[in-house]
Order: structure tokens, then sequence, then C-alpha cells
């Protein structure tokens, strides 16, 4: 007679059972509190083989006792499962072998959380194209069946480390590549590099119109893109299993990259992960093309690498057509050179932020007089915009690396535009730096929640924030407070720029886009006292990519693991003074 038992290490497992014509009935019992999803390969442990399981007895069941189990056993020579089974979604080991199985149903896939499944000495003739979506998967074994054929949706199974399919007639080209040294992974990569690409291609993303044009006033529009474009000395089936090779090389990713780019058509590009020899021979030459001129640096490593070895560094790149705006300075911000010349002596400042060697860029220009219209006539004088882009540290354990370094950022983009509103007319005791509107353009790799994002919103975090691990930084922060050591010790740290997220709201529920990791980290400033927002570019459609089984990025239609931001800015010239008072702009 069938058996269906439970299993597990718990104190105790109950499961109901009812079988009739040699089908296996189930009767669904609701999830325990913990799935294991996510698991990192290193920390796979198969099943106990043991796998002892005691029955819950009716008095205990009577005084409300919780069954907790998580692996299923069905034997008996089953020839057909019941459509019970898929309901137990919290399953993470599921024990089919030794039966009369023929066919799996594709159902199985309704079963997400699987870890192991074991289905060897059946008679499975073939397996359903659905399996390809349990990436789950660690551990599947088919030894000992009929399969003569497997689909290539296999190859979507990037965590599975044991695939057992002795003793099955398989055709002699899969024996061979699967008998070879780790012959498992290699079928599975042959098999993910051979399976053909569905969707034929991407539904277009919305354009969200948030308000209209000012026509009262002159103003200036112009749009911003926000892209990290995934450089290819990360782009490794180490981090990136489910993605085909083919779609990882560089040469047919760099083909998607540039059709985003001209597709989203900006007056002004920031692009992070730009590799050095990729911005002079692709990007720079193939935007120049298109009206654009740019300014990149690359990470501070470049100046201790080999001039072999610098050609791989990635850093951050600034581009902007030259019909609509002139360069009038560039700035790079090293991070660690700022940390070391602002440690005052701190051991953390010294050892965890001046080690990290991410780099900001800036670049000021002036706004051609041509792109203004509305309104009273164009401006007479020299209209200044400060653009910049950053790429944080990555490492979600340090989180206080990323806030200073956004800290930092701000301190050195206010120094630029004190100094620029100099230059431009100011004198050194009225500049302003908040007289030059900016745009900032970065890879925070923080949450919206984070304390980068409350710092660059606020104007401001506690000098206390829970960021900053309680490490010892106090006596360095206060030198990127805008006031700096002379002001009111009020416990937190500030910045002067008004600043306000082109995308909010939840607009975009992800920027970056991989198996164990959905969320935004990409983000565009502006200045609030100087523009607002017309219209952002929408995010894909979450329904469409759960869907489509689109696992994560990059995928052979989307080229990074980053979805680009693009927005439509209005720059609204500062109002002239009326009997000594200026007037205030309302948006």
């Amino acid at each position: 007679m069938p058996r269906v038992v439970p299993l597990g290490d718990g104190p105790s497992r109950s499961f109901c059972l009812h079988v009739s014509n040699s089908i296996a009935q189930t009767t669904p019992l609701p999830p325990p509190e913990c799935r294991l999803t996510g698991m990192p390969k290193e920390k796979y442990d198969p099943p106990d083989p043991r796998r002892l399981y005691t029955i819950m007895s009716a008095e205990e069941a009577a005084n409300g006792k919780k069954s907790n189990w998580a692996e299923l056993e069905i034997t008996g020579r089953v020839r057909n499962l019941s459509s019970s089974l898929w309901t137990l979604t919290h399953l993470t080991a599921l024990h089919m072998n030794n039966n009369n199985l023929s066919r799996l149903p594709p159902e199985i896939a309704k079963l997400p959380h699987l870890v192991y499944l074991n289905l060897s000495s059946n008679k499975l003739r073939s397996l359903p194209a659905e399996l390809g979506n349990m990436v789950s998967l660690r551990e599947l074994l088919l030894n000992n069946n009929c399969l003569r054929v497997l689909p290539y949706e296999l190859g979507r199974l990037f965590q599975l480390q044991t695939l057992g399919l002795k003793g099955n007639p398989l055709s002699q080209d899969i024996l061979n590549l699967y008998q070879e040294p780790d012959g498992t992974r290699k079928l599975l990569n042959y098999m993910l590099d051979n399976l053909a690409v569905h969707p034929e291609q991407l539904p277009q993303r919305p354009w969200i119109t948030l308000k209209e044009r000012d026509q009262t006033m002159p103003t200036a529009v112009f749009t911003v893109m926000c892209y990290n474009v995934l450089c290819d000395k990360y782009a490794t089936r180490q981090l990136y299993g489910y993605c085909p090779s083919w779609a990882l090389n560089w040469e047919y990713r760099k083909k998607g990259i540039m059709e985003e780019i001209t597709n989203c058509d900006a007056d002004i590009i920031s692009l992070q992960e730009v590799e050095t020899e990729q911005y002079y021979t692709f990007f720079m030459e193939t935007l120049k093309e298109r009206g654009y001129d740019g300014f990149f640096c690359p990470k501070s490593r470049a100046k201790l690498v080999s001039e072999q070895e610098r050609k791989h560094v990635d850093g951050c790149a600034v581009f902007f057509k030259t019909e609509k705006f002139a360069l009038v300075q560039k700035h790079t911000v090293e991070f660690n050179q700022v940390a070391m010349a602002n440690s005052e002596g701190s051991e953390v400042m010294l050892n965890r932020v001046m080690t990290k060697d991410n780099i900001g860029v800036a670049v000021l220009l002036e706004v051609k007089k041509e792109l203004f219209a509305g309104g009273l006539k164009s401006p007479t004088e020299k209209q200044l915009l400060l653009v910049a882009n950053a790429h944080m540290h990555w490492d979600p354990e340090y989180s206080d690396v990323k806030l200073i370094q956004t800290m930092m950022f701000l301190s050195e983009l206010k120094s630029i535009a004190e100094r620029a509103s100099v230059s431009n007319g100011s004198t050194p005791s009225t500049s302003d730096s908040n007289s030059i509107p900016i745009v900032l353009c970065a890879d925070l790799n923080s949450l919206p929640d984070s304390g980068v994002v409350e710092y660059l919103s606020n104007g401001g975090v506690a000098e206390n924030h829970k960021d900053f691990k309680e490490l010892r930084y106090s006596e360095c922060l206060t030198n990127f407070s805008c006031n700096g050591k002379n002001g009111k010790p009020d416990g937190s740290i500030t910045h002067s720029f008004q600043l306000k997220s082109a995308y909010e709201s939840n607009l975009m529920p992800y920027t970056n886009y991989t198996y164990d990791f959905k969320g935004v980290i990409d983000y565009i400033f502006f200045s609030k006292t100087h523009m607002s927002v017309l219209g952002l570019l929408g995010p894909l459609e979450t329904q469409w990519l759960v869907d489509n089984c689109i696992t994560g990025c990059p995928h052979p239609h989307i080229p990074s693991d980053h979805f680009s931001l693009l927005t439509q800015l209005e720059y609204h010239l500062p109002l002239p003074s009326l009997n000594g008072l200026h007037l205030a702009i309302h948006r």
C-alpha cells in the first residue's frame, strides 16, 4: 500500500493520508513558518538519509500542538500523483523514488522552495519543461528511469549541485558531457546556452508625465539618464549563473547597452561601471558621433595597477549634448583621499573608509541660452548646472562607509559650487552653493530607507544614526557638515543642498534585479529650489517578469543587472528682484 510520510528534524510530525486505486492522495497542511530559499551553495546540506519521523497523537492534535515539517516521502509503487501535493508549497525536500511514475506533471513547478527532489527508480520517459523554473533546487536525482532526452530548460537550474542521471538511455553526446569532470555544471551550461529565448522581445517601459512645462516664464527642459551598465569583469557565470554565457559576453551586451542609451536619447547621461578602455573605444567614440562630449574617471586603484590592468578598471562617466550645454569645469572626487585628509586620527575612518577606492565625478556645465523658452526673453547672465555622478561601495555590511562616502561627495560638491559661484560673479562673502543647481546621479548601493537616502533627502542625519554602526566617526564627521566645526553642535551632520529624488512615491519597485536581490539602489536627485520633474521613465512591469520566469538580470533582452533611470527636468531661471526682494518660485 502506498505511504505518504512527512519527514524532518523537528519534534513531532503528522500527516493525513487517504489512498485508493494506487493514487496517493494528500490533504494539505498549512505551511511552516520558515521557508528555505535563496540558500548559498556552500551552505547546502542534503536531507538526512535516516529520515526518522513520529506520528502526532490524537490527544496532541486536540490540544493544538502544531506540526512543522518540510520534507515528504511518497512510496508504494505509486503511478499517479494527487493534485493536493501541489498545495504543499512549503516543502523543501520531496522523496518520490522507487515508484511507478511514468510522467511528472508540470505542476511540480508549484513547489518553488524545493531544494531536494528524488525521482530515481521510476519509469519516467520525459520531463516537463517547467522543471527548469525550480531554481531553488540543489539536488535532482533522476537515476534509473527511461529518459532518452532532457529538456533544455534544465539549464536554468543554476544552483543545482547534484544531478543524478545514471541508468537512463540518454544520447551518447549528453552522457559524454555529463561524465566529464564537473560534468553536471558543463551539461547545465550547455543546455542553458542552447535554450531558445522567450519571449522574443521586451515590452516597452511606460513614460509617466507628472506635470506640464511652465509657459509663464523662461525655463530650460532637458532629460537626464542614470545607468549602471555592469562592466565586463563583473559579468561572470559565478555571479549570474541564470544568464547564458553568450548573453553575458561583452560584445553581445554592449549592443543592448548602447541601444538602451540611444533609445533614451538623454541630454545628460551618467553611467557607472564603465571600463576605462570601453569608455574611450566604445562609449565616447559612439556618443561623440551623436553630438555628445564626456568626462570619465576610473576608480582610484587605476593608479596602482599595470597599464594592461588599468584598461579594465571601471569608473564613472558623464556625457552631455554639446548643442545644449558647454563644459566649464570637470572634477574628480577620490573618496579614499578625502577620507585620509579628514580622518582626524579616527581608526575606523582609516581602516574602513579610506580602504575603499570608489570615486565620484562632476562636470560644471553652462546651459546654452537657446535651451530656454517661454515667458520672458532669454537670460542675459550665464546659467550654470553642476552634474555629479558617483558609485558608492557595494557591501551591505558597510552602511557606514556608504553614508560617509555620500557626505564626502556632497562636501566636495559644495566647495566646487561655491568656487564656481565666485567665478560667476558672486563675491566670496556672498557665494552660495545653492546658487548653482545640481543634478546628482548615483548608484548609491543603498535602499530608500537607508541613512544615505535620508541624508540626501532631508538635508542631514543624526551623528548617532544606526548606519554608523556605533563606530567612532563623530570627530571627523563635522568636517563634512555644512556648518563645519564652527557650527552649533546639534547632533546632526547636514548638507546645504536642497535635494529631491526624481523617482518618488515608489514609482520604481526596483532598479537592480537579480536572483537574490531586487530593490531600488540607483537615484537621480536634483535641486528642488531650481528644478522640477516633468516626467520620467516607469518600470518594466513586474508581472511580466514573473509570468516569463525571468530569474534575474542580465538576461538576453536585458544587458545589465540594473534598469536605467530617465527623467525630464525643468530648470527655472532665478526671478529678477523687485525693489530688492526676490520673488519666490512655486512648484
